[in-house]
């Protein structure tokens, strides 16, 4: 059933966008109750991992962290990544859409608007902290365990996005207060699970971000956990662990199925931002939050 939803997942999207288009020509008013006026959490974190399935995370002992952090927010039960390699999907987190790119070559050079553009049109800011990367604005594709295929505003940059966002994951915290409005934090690749452990992605995330979610829960402010892709193990449905965690969020499981697009959908929606992309037709996540109200 997994690999069934993952598969017909742009059909889906497709039919919800001809159901808006005709509601549009025959004027047919949407139901108020399928808007949702989300919460707006000061920031936004979103810490990306690597290459781990939903059924190798939760429930694993060798992710007490995680799995603590899911007993604390909202865990999505039905998260996808929307393709592999992991490039495209950081793209489609980011902007909407894989940009036409299949693999995890770089470098890679794209036009048009994204999640920071847009978040700075509007008077708010971004910026992604990228751990190992030597320099704030570095281009190169590869230093230490740093890779810039994980870091797609590198993409951008030069372009409609400055140098200045791109930053050196040491500039994340202590003094939380200088978050901007949305972050992407990316741990290299021995620390996202791609070539460490589970193990050792778990107690980095309880070393680094456990002290900002400590601030978060006074702060108004909201952690997105979520992985790029599955393993091969889980190669078609691409089912991977997404977690939600903050003041603002109820604690459960929930059944909803989401993607990359539904995350950045969700995140434009918080922010009042046009949808990017393959998100025109994503449903945000609903149910989690504390104060849901119709629009």
């Amino acid at each position: 059933m997994d690999w069934f939803r993952a598969r017909t997942a742009g059909v889906w999207r497709g039919c919800v966008g001809g159901a808006l288009l005709l509601a549009a020509i025959f004027d047919v008013p949407i139901a108020s109750a399928a808007r949702i006026a989300l919460p707006r959490p000061d920031h936004v974190v979103v810490v990306i991992e690597e290459n781990r399935s939903f059924g190798r995370i939760i429930g694993n002992a060798d992710a007490p962290y995680i799995n603590a952090l899911a007993a604390r927010g909202a865990l999505m039960e039905d998260s996808h990544g929307v393709t592999h390699p992991s490039q495209p999907n950081y793209l489609a987190l980011f902007s909407g859409g894989t940009r036409g790119v299949h693999n995890d070559f770089c470098p890679q050079r794209i036009e048009g608007e994204n999640l920071a553009s847009l978040l700075i049109g509007r008077g708010l800011s971004f910026a992604i902290y990228s751990e190992s990367m030597p320099s704030v604005g570095y281009l190169g594709c590869k230093y230490g365990p740093y890779r810039r295929k994980h870091n797609p505003v590198a993409d951008w940059q030069g372009g409609n996005l400055p140098a200045s966002i791109n930053r050196r994951f040491i500039s994340f915290g202590p003094d939380f207060t200088r978050l901007p409005t949305v972050a992407f934090v990316v741990p290299n690749q021995d620390n996202d699970m791609h070539d460490g452990s589970i193990a050792q992605g778990d107690a980095w995330l309880a070393r680094y971000i456990e002290p900002y979610l400590r601030w978060a829960a006074k702060h108004n402010s909201l952690l997105i956990l979520t992985w790029d892709e599955s393993d091969y193990g889980s190669l078609f449905s691409n089912h991977i662990a997404t977690l939600l965690v903050g003041p603002m969020v109820k604690p459960g499981r929930y059944p909803q199925w989401i993607d990359h697009y539904a995350v950045l959908r969700t995140v434009s929606d918080i922010y009042g931002l046009p949808a990017l992309g393959e998100t025109a037709t994503a449903k945000p996540i609903t149910g989690i939050w504390k104060h849901e109200t119709p629009d």
